[in-house]
Parts: C-alpha cells; structure tokens; sequence
C-alpha cells in the first residue's frame, strides 16, 4: 500500500518509503518514512485508510 506524504525540502507529495506505525505524544497515529528523491524524513499524521 502506497502512502503520500508531503516532504517540506522537496515541496511536494511523494510516495513514503519504509512506512513505520506510531503513536504521537497525545495518542494521535503517525506513519513516518523516508522521501525517495532527497532521502529526509517525513511523516503522515492521522490514521491511514
């Protein structure tokens, strides 16, 4: 399953490599991952469908 997420040094949304389940400091869900192009961490924050 492909998940977008917008990664700010590129400025766009790119498909998230080596997707990571967690949970934020307020119990909300997160997906954190890797950009393919620039290779900077970005994340997804809200359950993912």
């Amino acid at each position: 399953m492909a998940i977008e997420a917008y990664c700010v040094k590129c400025k766009a949304k790119k498909e998230m490599q080596n997707p990571v389940e967690g949970v934020t400091k307020n119990g909300k869900p997160i997906m954190k991952g890797t950009c393919p192009d620039c290779g900077g961490k970005i994340c997804r924050i809200g359950a993912v469908k």
